[in-house]
C-alpha cells in the first residue's frame, strides 16, 4: 500500500471469543487490517471464518453475550474541518454508550444481508431513513429530513421515490429493499460502509446492478467500503484489496490483482479453482476437500492443514505459521513462504 492513501480505520490484533456451553469459539484470533479512505477492502471466507464478526467488532454490534472482544484495538481516524484529524479508539468506547451511537450510523453505515429482517415491518421505509437523519444531523426539520430521504432513495435508483418513501418494506421487491437498505446506510454520508453479503439473497442480474450501484456511489461520495462475501468472484469485481480468512485467521492479504494473478496460499488457490468458468472444455467443478474443522478445537498448527493439498506433515500441523510479507503489500500465512 502506498503511503499517500489516508488510513480511515485501523484494526490491530483483534480477538473475539464466543463463550458457549459447548466451549469457547475463537471466532477472530488475532486479525489486523487497515481500511483506506475511498477504497474497498474485500473480506472473503467460508461460513465460520470470522469475516462478519470482524466487521461487527468495528461497528460495535457484537452479539454480547456470548461474544466478547478479549483483545486488540480498533481506531477510526476522522478528518474534521478546521481541526485536522481526530483519532477515536472505538474499542475503548462502551458499545451501548452515546459516543459509539454518534459514530454508528453517522460515520459508519452498514448494509445487512437480509433487509427484510433489518427493517422494521411496521414503519415506512421513509420513516426509518428519516430517523437516522434526525438522530445524527443537528437542526434538521421533519420536512427537510423527508426531502433528504426522498433524495437518497432517488440516488440509489428507486423509481418514483416521492411516493415510495411512504411504502412499507413488504411492498418492495428484494432488489428494491436492498437498494432501500443501501439508502439507509448512506443517509448520513458515512465515511465507511460495511456491506455484509449484501447480494446473497438476490438473483445474479439484480446482484450485478447492486454491485454497480455501490461502485458508482463510492466514486460519487468518496466513502470507504468493507465488502464481506463468501464469493471470491463477487469480491474481485468490487475490491481494491482482498483479505482471505479461515477459522478466525487471515490466510492471505493482497491487492485484488495479486490475489487473482498470483495467489500464494493453498486455500486461496483452492477458492480460485472452485470459481466456475464458461470458456474451454466442459469439466467437473473443483471443490475443496474435507470440511472446516470444529471451531471448538484448538489447532496448534495451520487450521487448513487437514484440507490442504500441499501440506507438510510434521511441520504444518505442529506450529501456526506467522503472517509474512512475501512481496510489498502481499502477506501470506503458510510454511511454504517462511
Amino acid at each position: 500500500m502506498s503511503d499517500h492513501k489516508e488510513i480511515l480505520v485501523e484494526v490491530e490484533d483483534l480477538q473475539v471469543h464466543f463463550h458457549l456451553q459447548e466451549g469457547v469459539v475463537r471466532a477472530v484470533d488475532g486479525v489486523s487490517f487497515r481500511v483506506y479512505q475511498g477504497r474497498t477492502l474485500g473480506i472473503i471466507g467460508e461460513s465460520g471464518s470470522g469475516k462478519s464478526v470482524s466487521s461487527q467488532a468495528v461497528m460495535g454490534i457484537l452479539p454480547t453475550p456470548p461474544a466478547r472482544m478479549i483483545g486488540g484495538k480498533v481506531t477510526m481516524h476522522l478528518a474534521e474541518p478546521g481541526v485536522g484529524t481526530r483519532s477515536v479508539v472505538l474499542s475503548d468506547l462502551p458499545t451501548r454508550g452515546n459516543d459509539y451511537r454518534a459514530i454508528r450510523g453517522k460515520e459508519i453505515g452498514m448494509i445487512f444481508q437480509e433487509p427484510m429482517t433489518s427493517f422494521s415491518p411496521v414503519h415506512t421505509i421513509g420513516n426509518q431513513i428519516m430517523e437516522a437523519i434526525l438522530l445524527h444531523i443537528p437542526n434538521v426539520s421533519h420536512r427537510e429530513a423527508k426531502e433528504q430521504a426522498i433524495e437518497i432513495l432517488r440516488r440509489v435508483g428507486i423509481p418514483r421515490a416521492e411516493q415510495r418513501v411512504d411504502a412499507y418494506p413488504h411492498q418492495f421487491s428484494g432488489g428494491m429493499r436492498q437498494r432501500a437498505m443501501i439508502a439507509m446506510a448512506l443517509a448520513c454520508s458515512p465515511k465507511l460502509v460495511i456491506a455484509d453479503e449484501p447480494t446473497t439473497a438476490l438473483d445474479v442480474t439484480i446482484e450485478a446492478q447492486i454491485l454497480e450501484l455501490l461502485k458508482d456511489l463510492q466514486k460519487e461520495l468518496g466513502m470507504a467500503i468493507i465488502y464481506i462475501s463468501h464469493d471470491l468472484a463477487v469480491v474481485g469485481s468490487v475490491a481494491d484489496e482482498i483479505m482471505v480468512m479461515y477459522l478466525g485467521l487471515v490466510m492471505e492479504h493482497a491487492p485484488t490483482d495479486a490475489i487473482f494473478d498470483n495467489p500464494h496460499h493453498p486455500y486461496t488457490q483452492a477458492l480460485l479453482r472452485s470459481i466456475p468458468t464458461i470458456d474451454g472444455q466442459l469439466e467437473r467443478l473443483a471443490t475443496i476437500q474435507g470440511t472446516m474443522p470444529s471451531p471448538f478445537t484448538e489447532h496448534p498448527g495451520c487450521p487448513f492443514f487437514s484440507r490442504c493439498d500441499q501440506r507438510v506433515p510434521g511441520t504444518c500441523d505442529v506450529a501456526r505459521p506467522p503472517l509474512v510479507e512475501v512481496e510489498p503489500g502481499h502477506k501470506v500465512r503458510c510454511v511454504l513462504y517462511q
